[in-house]
Order: structure tokens, then sequence, then C-alpha cells
């Protein structure tokens, strides 16, 4: 009866998975992970360059999603998407946190030499505000477009990829990438070149 039971599960969508991770149905998560973790490591992995660091980022993110099963909502996107975008979240919260501790760990013995040239500090300025625009604009994007961005420029993801990530044909990502970067580009003015 088990092996049935287990077989029947296989055959549900994610969707249906999920309403039963929402009532604590842990082979339900079982499955979900099982189709979901090969391309959240994958994202993970693209964003940490570095193996031990997506596989604790991609741990911390079911976690949180085992957690919160209840908050998957159909109307907005698929599993996959969902999944996808808490690995993305994890993997932020993962580089601030390592920034923040990086950051308070620096001693001031012999700082002085260690500081770059004048004129390297205008520069790393000059990509720091760069940098603070980019995410300003990009923050103005819809969802949608924001995450095909996302999963191409920082991800590494090719249009392909991301469609099969999504669930969705290639024309609509490479459409909403289109309009994101249109957008952005209005954004961010004359002066910023995006590819």
């Amino acid at each position: 009866m088990f092996n049935s039971f287990r077989k029947d599960l296989r055959e549900l969508a994610d969707e249906d998975l999920m309403e039963l991770v929402r009532e604590g149905d842990a082979r339900a998560f079982e499955l979900v992970f099982e189709r979901h973790s090969g391309v959240a490591f994958s994202l993970a992995y693209r964003m940490c360059g570095s193996r031990s660091r997506a596989e604790d980022v991609v741990q911390e993110a079911f976690l949180s999603l085992w957690r919160s099963g209840a908050r998957y909502d159909r109307a907005r996107g698929s599993v996959r998407s969902w999944i996808l975008r808490v690995v993305h979240n994890s993997a932020v919260d993962a580089f601030r946190r390592d920034t923040a501790k990086e950051s308070r760990n620096v001693h001031d013995d012999g700082l002085a030499e260690q500081l770059p040239a004048a004129e390297l500090t205008d520069v790393e300025v000059e990509r720091r505000d760069d940098a603070a625009r980019v995410r300003g604009a990009m923050k103005t994007l819809p969802d949608d477009q924001r995450q095909v961005i996302e999963l191409a420029y920082f991800g590494s993801f090719t249009h392909v990829e991301i469609a099969e990530m999504l669930a969705l044909p290639a024309g609509t990502v490479k459409g909403r990438m289109r309009l994101g970067l249109t957008k952005l580009r209005m954004a961010l003015g004359p002066e910023e070149v995006l590819p």
C-alpha cells in the first residue's frame, strides 16, 4: 500500500503537492525537493560560486519552504518560480551576512598600507554609485521582468534555461527580458550602457 500511495503522490502536479506540504506532509515535500533541488542548486551555485555555499543556500531555502509552505500562492506563478525566488533571496541574504561579518572582522593594524590609492577609491566610489542606481532601477520593475533579468545576468542562465525553470515559453522570457531592459535603460538615463 505504501508504494501505491507513493506512486499516487508522484502523479500529482507541484501545486497539488504544495497543498499537502501546507498540511505538513513530509512525503509531498520530498517530492517537491526531488523535482526542484537540481535547478535550485544550479542557481545558488551560479550566484555563490562555491559548491559548499550553494548547498547551504539550497538547504536554507528548502527549510524556509517547508516552514512556510502555506505562503505559496498559485495565482503568483509556478512552484518552480516560487522556489527559485526563495533560493535567490537566500543567496542574497547569505552574501549580506558574509559581507557584514567581514566588515566586523576588519582590524586597523596596518590599515593605512592596505588602503587603495586615491585614484582607485574614486573608481570604487563610482562603481558603487552605479551599482546602487542599477539596484534602485531593478526595484521599479515588475516581478516577472526583474526575475528573468536576475536569472540571466546574475545567475548566468540562458533564455532557454530560464524558460525551462519558470515553465514558460522562450518567447515570453525574451519578451519580459526586452521590456525589462528597456525600462532599465529609461530609468538609468542615456549615460548608462546596458547589454
